[in-house]
């Protein structure tokens, strides 16, 4: 059964077997990758990985976790600059941001969730629905008037799910239809009509019971 690595040199080994992982994805695909190319992308005996891991799904199992703790990590320093934002514009910023952190690295993190997605993608989702649930109470706090609007918690499971999946569709389709600039302003005026929409129909209420 694989040991939890508890000294720094068997976490480093961790990290190196994780690290060529991604290598070993981004130029072979999924079905082409065997444990015997991570470890030599790792610099590491068979052996060794087994110790570790099961298997090279228990690799990419840990891959997913990295991409969502790393993407959580993208969006937490963003948070202060977006909750400032119109809400348009702080949309488009955090998907083109979002877009930006899936193609660095030669795309390492898109070729990553594009396997992720069709398997157990959505078991590793919480912590990143947790910050963007947070980003978006943060900015319903610094914009008072916006916390008049009706079903907040469906709109932002809406906005949250279609947002992230709308992006990595996107980003991996070699022929779109639109570009990514119409993808995050179409986003974004969907989200900005639907909040203008509602705080008029709350101050026409509100004018109509004085």
């Amino acid at each position: 059964m694989p040991r939890t690595p508890r000294q720094d040199r068997a976490r480093a080994t961790v990290d190196a077997i994780v690290e060529a992982g991604f290598i070993a994805l981004s130029q072979r695909g999924p079905a082409a990758t065997t444990t015997r190319h991570i470890a030599e992308i790792a610099g590491v005996g068979v052996g060794s990985l087994y110790e570790y891991f099961e298997n090279k799904e228990a690799i990419f199992n840990v891959m997913s976790q990295r991409f969502i703790k790393d993407t959580v990590a993208m969006i937490k320093p963003l948070t202060p600059t977006l909750v400032r934002m119109p809400i348009d514009a702080a949309i488009r910023t955090l998907l083109n941001e979002f877009k930006d952190f899936l193609e660095m690295n030669d795309g390492r993190y898109l070729k990553c969730v594009r396997h992720a997605m069709a398997v157990d993608f959505e078991l590793h989702l919480d912590p990143l629905f947790q910050v963007l649930n947070e980003v978006i109470m943060r900015y319903l706090m610094s914009h008072p008037e916006t916390l008049q609007i009706r079903r907040i918690p469906a709109m932002a499971y809406i906005g949250i799910n279609g947002g992230i999946f709308a992006v990595i569709r996107h980003l991996s389709d070699p022929d779109p239809m639109i570009s990514f600039d119409e993808l995050a302003d179409g986003l974004a005026a969907m989200i900005g009509h639907y909040i203008t929409q509602e705080l008029k129909e709350r101050e026409a209420l509100a004018a109509s019971e004085t």
